[in-house]
């Protein structure tokens, strides 16, 4: 089925040691036969996604970015630990295959998961998968379903209670992610001055502490090929970590972006929010406050911060192409939308009565 997600070439300068992949897959999964074909998954702006396929077993390599990259940041075994211990009670995690610390196969961690396949939608809905406007809304309502369910799992019980650090989530995140864009701050962007002070007068105390996924979007579900309304895996567990659910929602938000947005933040859209029967930001916050029991009286702070953070992601990505640590031409107009998102940011403060 041609609407099942598929990888492509590799890009350049992003290349695997095919004989290394090999030895070490045949280890971990001593009956594999033949050589590797190994592609590229074209998303993501972080990690890095390889479908590698022995004949028709498939299976998915995940690693850090190459170039110089943050100390703390693009953890891969803490990735796959979180990962295994939660399968158990959150069934949309893939499957860990294998995990290497080993830096003498492919130079950093990595690990190796199954791959579900399935359909994920990505800026747009792919070729031939098309829904009406009630089953838009179906299938959206489904997914912000998972978000539900994954901030009602135990994190005692998962065995994940050791990621919290308690009360003060809030607190740590608006300190921990002004200090990263202060010093990936390049001089052809806006210095968030005034948001960074905003967010930090504002802010409210943790709601919950649950585990909470840091970057749920559509690009990160993956959907039944036969039932397109069923969900059935959940990526990109890079940030994932005990905190507070409303915060994480506001990041799930600063990536949703309806049709009638204006058009730079149109340009900044990586899923199919803007299809007719999409709920808007605020049917998802009223959606996500009604079932899961959460309640907040006004969900500016949450939205503020959403946005303030993804622009924290962009402008270190950005910092890396902007000197010369990675080539890739995607991240060249990077700048533009860090400048964007201060000025986004500093309208909602101004319209908001916090």
């Amino acid at each position: 089925m041609t609407q099942i997600d598929q990888a492509v070439d590799i890009r350049e300068g992003e290349e695997l040691d095919a004989g290394a992949v090999d030895r070490f897959m045949k280890q971990a999964i001593p009956d594999l036969k033949g050589e590797p074909e190994i592609r590229q998954y074209p998303g993501g702006a972080s990690n890095l996604t390889y479908q590698v396929d022995y004949g028709d077993r498939s299976f998915v390599l995940r690693r850090p970015p190459f170039g110089k990259i943050p100390k703390s940041a693009h953890d891969m075994l803490r990735e796959a630990r979180i990962m295994k211990a939660l399968k158990p009670v959150y069934p949309y995690v893939p499957e860990i295959i294998a995990i290497c610390d080993d830096h003498s196969v492919l130079g950093c961690d990595f690990y190796v998961m199954e791959r579900l396949k399935g359909i994920i939608l990505r800026q747009d809905f792919p070729k031939g998968f098309e829904l009406s406007e009630a089953d838009t809304r179906k299938l959206c309502v489904n997914v912000i379903d998972k978000l539900v369910d994954l901030h009602r799992v135990d994190p005692k019980a998962a065995g994940l209670d050791h990621l919290g650090k308690g009360p003060g989530y809030v607190e740590r995140q608006i300190r921990g992610w002004s200090d990263r864009f202060r010093k990936a701050r390049t001089e052809d962007v806006g210095d968030f001055e005034q948001v960074m002070k905003w967010l930090d007068d504002k802010m409210p105390e943790d709601v919950a502490q649950v585990v909470i996924h840091n970057d749920f979007r559509f690009d990160n579900v993956v959907l039944n090929p036969d039932n397109p309304f069923q969900v059935i895996g959940v990526l990109d567990w890079e940030m994932a970590t005990i905190g507070d659910p409303l915060m994480d929602l506001g990041n799930s938000l600063a990536y949703w972006v309806e049709k009638d947005d204006e058009v730079p933040f149109q340009m900044l859209r990586r899923q199919p929010t803007h299809r007719p029967g999409m709920l808007t930001r605020r049917e998802v916050v009223d959606y996500y406050l009604e079932h899961s029991g959460f309640a907040v009286e006004r969900f500016d702070y949450y939205e503020i911060y959403g946005l303030f953070r993804l622009a924290v992601i962009i402008q270190q990505i950005y910092y890396r192409y902007y000197h010369g640590q990675t080539k890739d031409k995607r991240f060249a107009s990077f700048g533009y939308a860090s400048q964007y998102l201060e000025k986004r940011c500093q309208r909602l403060i101004e319209a908001s009565d916090l």
